[in-house]
């Protein structure tokens, strides 16, 4: 299953799952829940981390975390 770290600058997707036991409660507070959208925006230097838009809110994540949220790539 892809991950968020596989999405490409522009590429949209929306959060299918993860282990709430490894996303940090700040993450959750932001709107990283299942069924919401996230896009790329930027890459850091060396792909790590990554600025992105989840429903509206802007945030930067490592790429290991990135890593352990799956999604569903949007067509289009």
């Amino acid at each position: 299953m892809p991950s968020i770290a596989s999405l490409k600058i522009g590429q949209r997707a929306i959060i299918k799952d993860f282990s709430v036991d490894d996303i940090p409660l700040k993450l959750l507070e932001m709107g990283c829940l299942p069924g919401n959208e996230v896009t790329l925006i930027q890459e850091a230097p060396f792909k790590d981390p990554l600025y992105l838009t989840i429903n509206g809110s802007h945030l930067a994540i490592r790429k290991e975390m990135a890593c352990k949220i799956e999604i569903e790539f949007i067509d289009g």
